[in-house]
C-alpha cells in the first residue's frame, strides 16, 4: 500500500499548492517514481469523473476505515479504471472491495450524465497552450554531436520540418544550436537516447542561463551552479565546458540531491562535484572558492512561467487573495535577492546569471533592481552585462518601467509561453570589470592571467543578506 499512500500524498501536496506536478513527482525516490508518477498523472485526469463517483457511493459515510479523500481516489482509479488494487488484501483494500459493484454502478451513471460511451472519454482535455510548445530536447555534446544526433533520429522516421504541424517532424532550433524541436505529443521518454543520457528533455527557455553564463572550457575553471537540481542546467554547463574545469553543484534537498547525482550519472558529466549542501551558507572567503569566476543563480521562484504539460490538470484556485500572493511574491523575492548578494561577495567572480521560471516582475526586474543597489553591487562594482552579450538576437526584452534606464531594460531578457512557444522565463547577467575582482589568499590563477589589480576584502561589506528587509519600488514610468 505504501504505493498509494505516496501518489495520495502528492495530491494532497497539489491541493495544498506546495508545487508544480512536475516538481513534487521529482521528490519520489528514483526507484518508484516511473510508477507512482503514472498513478498520479492518471488520478488526476480522472479526478473529477471519480469524485463524482465516490460522492455518490457515499464511500466515506459507509466506510470508516477511509479518512482520506486522495487516498481513495488513487485507490478507486485502480479499481474500476487500470485492472485491479495492486497491494496486499489490507483493511483499507478490503473495504472498497466490498463497495466495488456500487462504485462500477455510479461510474456508468456518471457516463451517461456526461453523454460519453468510454472510459477514456472521461479523462481531462489535454491543455490548450501546452499543445502550442513543441517538445523540447537538447543534445548532450558530452556523448554526441547535434549533426550525429539529427541523422539518428531520421533514421528513425523523423524529417526535417514543422514539429507543430507534422506529428513525424522535427527541427533545429534557431538560437540555441543543439536544441531539437519535436510535435508536442512526442514520446521521447522511452528512446534509448533519453536513457544513455545521450539527450536532454529540457524547454528552450530552460537553456539561456548556461549559454548565456559561457563558462569558459578551461582546465582551471572554476564554476558554481548555486540551485542544481534536478540537473538538467548543470549538464548544460558542463556540455559547455567539455567536461574541462569543475563544477561545484550545490542542491539543499536530500532527495533533489539523489535525482542531481543521478542525472549527472546518465548524461556523464565528469567535472561535477555534487554538494548536498545550502549555497548560502557557504564561506565565500575559504579558499577553495578563491578561483570561482562563475556562478549560475537559479534560485526557488513562484514557477509562474511554466507551462506544464500536467498542471493543467491541478485546479486553480481563482479566489486565491491577491494579498497572500503578494505576500509569498515578497518573501520569494527577498530570497532571490539574499541568494544574488551571496553570489557577489564571492572574491573572483566576474559574472553572475541570475533567472527564474516566473513571470512576475517582483522576482524578476525588480530583483535586479535592488540587486543593482545593493552593498555588495556597489563593492564590487557589479552591473548588467549590455544586451549585445545577451542573447542579442532574442527580441523579447525586460518589461519597462522598473529598472533605471532602458539599455538595462534591453540587458535582461524574457520569454512568453503565449508569443514564443517556450515555458515564461527571464534572465539577467550581473558583470564587474577586472580591475574590481577581490583576491584573497593565495594567487589566483586566471586573474594572474589577466592581470587583474588585487583588493583587500573589508568584512564590514559581509553583511546578512538575510537580515535585510527587501523594498522593491515599482518605478513604472508615466505614459505620456
Amino acid at each position: 500500500m505504501n504505493f498509494y499512500f505516496d501518489a495520495a500524498k502528492i495530491i494532497d501536496r497539489l491541493d495544498a499548492k506546495q508545487g508544480s506536478v512536475k516538481s513534487l513527482l521529482n521528490t519520489l525516490p528514483e526507484k518508484s517514481r516511473k510508477r507512482t508518477a503514472a498513478l498520479v498523472i492518471e488520478t488526476l485526469k480522472y479526478k473529477s469523473a471519480l469524485t463524482e463517483v465516490i460522492a455518490a457511493a457515499n464511500l466515506f459515510k459507509a466506510e470508516k476505515k477511509i479518512t482520506s479523500h486522495n487516498l481513495a481516489l488513487v485507490l478507486v482509479h485502480d479499481l474500476l479504471l487500470s485492472g485491479g488494487i495492486q497491494a496486499g488484501d489490507g483493511p483499507v483494500k478490503q473495504a472498497l472491495l466490498r463497495h466495488k459493484t456500487r462504485l462500477r454502478s455510479e461510474l456508468q451513471r456518471v457516463k451517461i450524465r456526461r453523454g460519453v460511451k468510454s472510459d477514456s472519454e472521461l479523462a481531462a482535455a489535454d491543455d490548450i497552450q501546452a499543445a502550442r510548445i513543441p517538445r523540447y530536447v537538447r543534445i548532450n555534446t558530452l556523448k554526441w554531436t547535434t549533426d550525429e544526433a539529427i541523422r539518428t533520429f531520421r533514421n528513425n522516421g523523423y524529417d526535417l520540418g514543422d514539429p507543430l504541424e507534422e506529428m513525424t517532424s522535427f527541427a533545429r532550433d534557431a538560437h540555441i544550436g543543439d536544441v531539437l524541436l519535436f510535435p508536442p505529443q512526442a514520446q521521447l521518454t522511452n528512446i534509448p537516447e533519453y536513457f544513455d543520457g545521450r539527450v536532454i528533455l529540457q524547454d528552450k527557455a530552460s537553456c539561456f542561463p548556461a549559454v548565456v553564463l559561457a563558462p569558459p572550457a578551461h582546465p582551471e575553471s572554476l564554476i558554481i551552479d548555486a540551485t542544481a537540481a534536478p540537473g538538467n542546467k548543470t549538464s548544460h554547463l558542463s556540455a559547455l565546458m567539455d567536461n574541462q574545469g569543475k563544477i561545484l553543484a550545490f542542491e539543499r534537498d536530500r532527495v533533489r540531491y539523489g535525482t542531481l547525482k543521478a542525472m549527472l550519472t546518465r548524461a556523464g558529466c565528469n567535472n561535477v562535484e555534487p554538494l548536498n549542501e545550502d549555497f548560502l551558507s557557504t564561506n565565500f572567503n575559504d579558499k577553495k572558492y578563491s578561483r570561482v569566476t562563475h556562478i549560475l543563480l537559479d534560485p526557488s521562484c513562484s514557477g509562474s512561467g511554466i507551462v506544464n504539460r500536467l498542471d493543467h490538470l491541478v485546479e486553480t484556485d481563482t479566489e486565491s487573495s491577491s494579498v497572500a500572493q503578494q505576500e509569498r511574491l515578497a518573501k520569494l523575492a527577498a530570497f532571490q535577492l539574499q541568494m544574488l548578494r551571496h553570489a557577489m561577495k564571492y572574491p573572483a567572480v566576474v559574472k553572475i546569471v541570475y533567472s527564474t521560471c516566473s513571470v512576475h516582475p517582483e522576482e524578476n526586474e525588480q530583483v535586479v533592481y535592488a540587486a543593482l543597489q545593493s552593498a555588495e553591487a556597489a563593492a564590487g562594482g557589479f552591473k548588467l552585462a549590455p544586451r549585445a552579450e545577451v542573447l542579442p538576437e532574442w527580441s523579447r526584452r525586460g518589461q519597462p518601467g522598473f529598472l533605471d534606464d532602458s539599455e538595462d531594460t534591453e540587458a535582461v531578457v524574457r520569454c512568453s509561453a503565449v508569443e514564443d512557444a517556450t515555458n515564461g522565463f527571464f534572465v539577467s547577467c550581473f558583470v564587474r570589470p577586472a580591475e574590481e575582482i577581490v583576491v584573497t589568499g593565495r594567487k589566483n590563477t586566471l586573474e594572474a592571467q589577466a592581470g587583474v589589480k588585487r583588493k583587500v576584502h573589508s568584512e564590514e561589506d559581509d553583511k546578512d543578506g538575510a537580515s535585510t528587509q527587501l523594498t522593491l519600488k515599482r518605478r513604472r514610468k508615466r505614459k505620456k
